[in-house]
């Protein structure tokens, strides 16, 4: 029966792999979780005369380096000197040379949030009157390239290795003992291990790159390194290699003086337990009992390694957010490790350590109490990352959550099937029981008969040729390890043919399917810029546009263009809101929908205005996404009056865009 399922497990692993890595691969960049707030000059600003420094304000203070900021000339050329300074606050500046001429200048940034991700931006001011520029202001950040997808690799890869780890030691400490020794489970743990630890070390090695440069040369420049091991998040990764250090000594004695079996309770002559074997016993316990304790100690310091440089880290009550997301790991491991290693030993444990129906009963009553630790510490999560309950739909945080939430969902499903199956097994009748073990004896009958022959046999082929010393001890000891085997298949076949453990184990087994999507779209979440934070930036942003409104005023223009870009889902309509039309700061807001008037969202998506009629542009704009289908800039400055071109272009994938415009008249 193992050897059928066998296949299709690895069919179906291999299917949820490719699952999980669509959507590695299918998922946007990590989002910024810092957004800039302000700048002066402004985005899009007109200024009579050379400003000495450029200065950025960040919705949380960001860590900058070397060219964190780069002001650049309409050629290109960098006009900036210096290293940016933080004078107060959240806000940064950078000096710029004297004497600059008249001209269109972009500002390019590249900087690291208080959470550990990088933020990347572009911006454009003018001096005296917009030009032509060379530059683009959309900014790649060093997260999109081969670095960037290398990271996300590396962090699906530690959680998965944190999971398998803590949650199958767990399982053999919490619900079955005898599972030390079984080899498979050993293996499923180490290599958790090996995981996590690869996967550490990679993450420290890719972080000098991810959040600078994002090349793929500079992964190995020990001087990138050193600036990482500097920061919060580098020395999260240290911590984390050290305790995957001790985490190594608590495998170690687990599979070892932890699988040694105990002494039996009664000798085998009958007579009463021996002193030495009740101290055995007794130590057995022991080290069990510390094994649990430190196993804990150990596995909550490797849970807040995360949650002392990402989300928890940063935004409300960061001193109950850390403590929360230490549960919350501990309690995703504990579930879902644990029923990893549970669907290892239903299928791999040999028939002399079968999986008992008292350690499913305890690791189904261990489930449990993962769930609802899930469940109370992802409400708190859901409410602190979130805000409120727009944000679910509005913000791609909030819809990778309402994934997440539907696949635990199903997952409890399943596991509700699981519990019943666990509880048929548990009342089994005794006549059923008995009816199995007639049969096997039966047949152990048969064999013993079948061996007595072959015994009988090879005792007169060795009584006939006394000059081979030993051979008759070699055909024994021979046909005993043909009995032992005969005895573990017949255990073994008698094992796989109860319907009720059959039931288990294809419920366990889509579980674990299920459990491997949930751990992509959680990595996913991760790196994905909370709802809270994304709706306060687009709150801000609109407030300060709202500020620097000139006052000329409250008029609007609205531009819809038809799109197609001849790829697949390359129609829609793109819609172009610019308030209020005046010379000067004007609000912009960029909409994009398929053609059942759905927003959509789009890889990119650029604006530039052309006066015609005075020789003025093409001056390009690269809005903000707020969110689904929703682009944004403030601060777009239109110096003259006149009917203007507006050309918008809209890139559906890598290869696939176009330019539509239309004009607008601005006065």
């Amino acid at each position: 029966m193992t050897q059928t399922i066998a296949p299709r497990v690895r069919t179906l692993v291999l299917l949820f792999l490719a699952v999980t890595g669509a959507l590695l691969a299918g998922a946007a960049p990590a989002s910024a979780h810092a957004a800039l707030t302000g700048s002066d000059p402004g985005r899009g600003a007109v200024v009579d005369t050379a400003p000495t420094r450029v200065s950025l304000t960040f919705s949380e203070q960001v860590a900058v380096g070397e060219d964190a900021v780069r002001v650049l000339d309409p050629k290109g050329k960098r006009v900036d000197k210096a290293d940016p300074a933080n004078p107060s606050g959240t806000t940064y500046t950078v000096g710029l040379l004297g004497g600059l001429p008249d001209g269109t200048y972009t500002v390019a940034y590249q900087v690291v949030s208080a959470d550990s991700h990088p933020v990347a931006g572009a911006f454009t001011f003018s001096i005296g009157a917009p030009s032509e520029t060379s530059v683009p202001v959309s900014a790649q950040g060093s997260d999109d390239g081969v670095v960037g997808w290398l990271y996300g690799l590396g962090r699906y890869v530690s959680y998965a290795g944190f999971v398998v780890m803590a949650g199958g030691a767990a399982f053999v400490l919490a619900c079955w003992g005898p599972g030390s020794g079984v080899r498979a489970v050993q293996r499923l743990v180490v290599s958790g291990w090996l995981a996590l630890t690869a996967a550490t070390l990679g993450l420290l090695l890719l972080r000098g790159s991810y959040t600078t440069s994002g090349k793929v040369g500079d992964v190995f420049d020990l001087g990138l390194l050193g600036d990482v091991l500097q920061t919060k998040t580098g020395a999260a990764l240290v911590s984390r290699l050290l305790l995957l250090a001790a985490a190594a000594l608590f495998i170690a004695v687990l599979f070892g003086a932890h699988a040694r079996p105990s002494a039996p309770a009664t000798p085998d002559d009958g007579t009463a337990p021996r002193q030495n074997d009740a101290r055995e016993t007794g130590e057995k316990r022991d080290l069990t009992f510390g094994l649990a304790i430190g196993g804990t100690v150990v596995a909550a310091g490797l849970a807040a390694s995360w949650a002392m440089s990402e989300h928890a880290s940063q935004g409300l009550q960061p001193g109950v957010a850390m403590p929360v997301d230490v549960l919350h790991l501990l309690a995703v491991a504990a579930w879902l490790g644990g029923l990893t290693a549970l669907l290892v030993a239903l299928l791999r444990a040999p028939a002399e350590t079968p999986v008992g129906r008292d350690a499913v009963q305890r690791f189904s009553r261990l489930a449990f109490g993962s769930v609802v630790t899930l469940v109370v510490t992802g409400i708190y999560q859901s409410w602190r990352q979130l805000g409120s309950w727009s944000a679910f739909t509005d913000t791609r945080y909030g819809q990778l959550l309402l994934v997440k939430i539907g696949l635990v969902v199903v997952l409890v499903g399943i596991a509700s099937v699981s519990r019943r199956w666990t509880a048929r097994l548990a009342e089994a009748p005794a006549d059923a029981v008995s009816a199995k073990e007639t049969g096997a004896g039966k047949a152990e009958a048969r064999a013993g008969v079948a061996a007595a022959g072959q015994t009988g046999t090879a005792g007169d082929a060795t009584a006939g040729d006394e000059r081979v010393p030993g051979a008759g001890s070699a055909r024994a000891a021979q046909l005993a390890r043909q009995r032992a085997a005969m005895e573990t298949a017949r255990r073994k076949r008698l094992r796989d043919a109860d319907p009720d453990r059959f039931g288990l184990r294809r419920s366990v087994l889509a579980e674990a399917c299920i459990a491997v999507v949930l751990l992509a779209v959680t990595t996913v979440l991760t790196q994905t810029e909370p709802g809270r934070t994304e709706q306060e930036a687009g709150a801000a942003g609109s407030s300060s546009s709202s500020a620097s409104a000139t006052g000329q005023g409250t008029g609007a223009v609205t531009l819809n263009m038809p799109f197609d870009t001849g790829g697949t889902n390359g129609k829609g309509v793109v819609t172009v809101d610019l308030e209020p039309a005046r010379v000067g700061d004007n609000d912009m807001h960029v909409y994009v929908e398929g053609p059942d008037g759905r927003p959509v969202d789009i890889p990119e998506v650029k604006v530039a205005f052309t006066l015609s009629a005075k020789d003025i542009g093409p001056l390009p704009v690269v809005p903000d996404r707020i969110t689904t289908g929703h682009w944004s800039a403030s601060g777009v400055q239109l110096p003259m009056t006149g009917d203007w071109k507006v050309e918008v272009t809209v890139r559906t994938s890598d290869v696939d865009q176009v330019t539509v415009s239309k004009n607008a008249q601005i006065g």
